[in-house]
């Protein structure tokens, strides 16, 4: 039964939506950070570049698994607007990424994976308020 509610039933309980939100936000983070560290390492592209990249196809991922999985009402009707709105809130996440990603690499010396790693937990509760807040 509680395996059932974690992760099939349909639920408007926060906390719930807030675990289902930490998993699809795990497994856009592995595609986010799998494509950070490709592009990055193997393809020599910039990491800010590689991160920004990542983020929206993560953002991607979440959206899908969003409003198929953790978020059962919807505010809007229609699509077109809950798509800019998504958008919207991703576009503001990522440039928060970034900043992150930039302070804690360029002024903090971290490695720029684990500036990353700290950046995704910080920007998870700007996206999981901010949807749950305008969107669902």
């Amino acid at each position: 039964m509680p395996f059932r509610k974690l992760f099939i039933t349909l639920t408007h309980n926060i906390y719930i939506q807030m675990f289902r939100s930490i998993w699809a936000g795990a497994f856009a983070f592995l595609v986010d950070f799998s494509i950070l560290y490709f592009l990055t390492q193997f393809l020599k592209i910039y990491y800010l570049y590689s991160s920004i990249i990542g983020f929206f196809s993560g953002l991607s991922i979440v959206y899908i698994l969003s409003i198929n999985w953790v978020f059962f009402n919807r505010k809007f009707k229609n699509k077109f607007v809950e798509i800019v709105i998504f958008s919207f809130i991703g576009i503001v996440g990522a440039f928060l990424n970034t900043i992150f990603i930039w302070v804690f690499t360029e002024s903090l010396s971290f490695n720029y994976l684990i500036s990353k790693i700290v950046s995704t937990a910080i920007v998870f509760l700007w996206n999981f308020f901010a949807k749950k807040i305008f969107l669902f």
